[in-house]
């Protein structure tokens, strides 16, 4: 099984939606900013079940997810219009 660190990043708009939302992804990952997250040595699995968690508080018209893969080789930006990885962040 693939597994990978993450970098969880969101701007909830709505109050009770962010505590809502703040007490989930504290659950499986790390806070490293009020509203920035790590999640290590995940599979895709741990992180679509994380993403579909939130998606259930999460309002599409007012707040913004962002997720990101933390690679092992370097800082890249990808592509910008390639939005299924415009940024990877590296742990060596």
């Amino acid at each position: 099984m693939d597994r990978k660190n993450f970098l969880l990043c969101y701007d909830i708009a709505d109050e009770k939606r962010l505590a809502k939302i703040s007490r989930r992804v504290e659950r499986k990952a790390f806070r490293i900013q009020k509203s920035v997250y790590v999640l290590y040595d995940a599979s895709k699995e741990e992180l679509f079940s994380l993403i579909d968690d939130v998606m259930k508080i999460f309002n599409e018209k007012e707040d913004d997810l962002r997720v990101y893969t933390i690679k092992k080789s370097g800082i890249a930006l990808g592509d910008a219009v390639d939005l299924d990885n415009p940024f990877t962040i590296v742990d060596e």
